[in-house]
């Protein structure tokens, strides 16, 4: 875990709950002032609890606590929780990404151009390093906005695509913030100065250190609670296709879906049932195991059931087999 996380447990150790005052988070933890914007929850709030004030704005508070907590002290009781509400997350993380891309990342760009000398050839190789950074950042965050981000409405609105799932986005995912550490470090090293540009780098540093942390937060945020809320969307959605072609199968007649199948891909079907290898299939049907992975396609195809559960529901309902033939 990053250094600056845990010291920040170290520091508190309390969770907080939705009846605490929203003042008390804030008087603890002035840095989650941001997160309150990112939240869309706005100042002024006077005595109001969490749970009021998160009311107030629109906010799911178990989401918003479960984000709070795991951010001050590693807390993830809830990340995992089908509490959680994904469009508040997708709202929190949007935002979040605007304020770095719209504010945060041209405003460090112009703390160091004011603190460099325009002069120094030195001071110019970092602002370009810097402009390098910028452009990974951006990237890496646009694609979540281009790819990610619209692959969870769909999800949301029982849409998703069939070509992408949150394994993909979290293959690839990895923090973005390695040529923030090299920047400071080269701005430590090679930058000496007078005492007024001195003054604003220390002040710059103190930013940039900053924004590592945030970044690195912003990426545990992902990993931790919102690519495991993505997943059991996803899971519920794969259950409630077999589902509803469970139900599809009953309501329409069994017959008219048993023909939707050849002779053999039923065949095939029951002996999956039976509990068969691809190997063992295509030695008792006398046939490759290449035609086996092809039938097994086809039926997947044609009957929208891709489960071995699904598939024993389809042979008992089309009289493919008997139930106590099945393993």
């Amino acid at each position: 875990m990053h250094v600056l996380t845990q010291e920040r447990i170290m520091k508190n150790q309390k969770i907080y709950e939705p009846d605490d005052k929203m003042i008390s988070l804030i008087r603890d933890n002035y840095d989650l002032l941001q997160m309150l914007g990112s939240f869309g929850i706005s100042l002024g709030f006077g005595d109001k609890t969490v749970s009021e004030t998160c009311q107030d704005n629109g906010v799911d508070t178990y989401t918003f606590l479960a984000v709070v907590n795991f951010s001050i002290n590693g807390s993830t009781d809830a990340a995992n929780n089908e509490q959680l509400s994904v469009p508040t997350l997708m709202h929190y993380l949007e935002a979040s990404h605007a304020y770095y891309l719209e504010f945060q990342l041209p405003f460090i760009r112009r703390e160091l151009a004011e603190s460099l000398s325009p002069d120094d050839s030195v001071a110019k190789l970092i602002l370009r390093f810097y402009d390098e950074y910028a452009h990974e950042i951006r990237r890496h965050m646009k694609y979540e906005q281009k790819t990610l981000f619209p692959y969870v409405r769909s999800l949301l609105d029982g849409t998703p695509s069939a070509d992408y799932s949150i394994e993909t986005f979290s293959r690839q995912h990895s923090a973005a913030d390695k040529k923030l550490r090299e920047l400071k470090l080269l701005i430590i090293k090679y930058l000496p100065t007078d005492g007024l540009h001195n003054n604003m780098l220390t002040a710059t540093l103190h930013d940039i250190y900053a924004n590592e942390e945030w970044l690195h937060q912003h990426s545990l945020v992902e990993d931790l609670i919102f690519v495991p809320a993505i997943r059991r969307l996803e899971q519920l959605m794969r259950q409630s296709d077999v589902a509803r072609n469970i139900s599809d199968m009953v309501f329409k007649g069994g017959a008219q879906n048993s023909d939707a199948l050849s002779d053999r891909e039923k065949d095939v079907v029951v002996a999956l049932v039976q509990g068969m290898s691809n190997k063992e299939i295509a030695d008792h049907l006398c046939i490759s195991t290449n035609t086996v992975i092809t039938h097994r396609r086809n039926i997947a195809r044609k009957l929208q059931i891709h489960s071995p559960a699904g598939l024993t529901i389809y042979a008992i309902i089309n009289g493919l087999v008997d139930i106590s033939s099945v393993k």
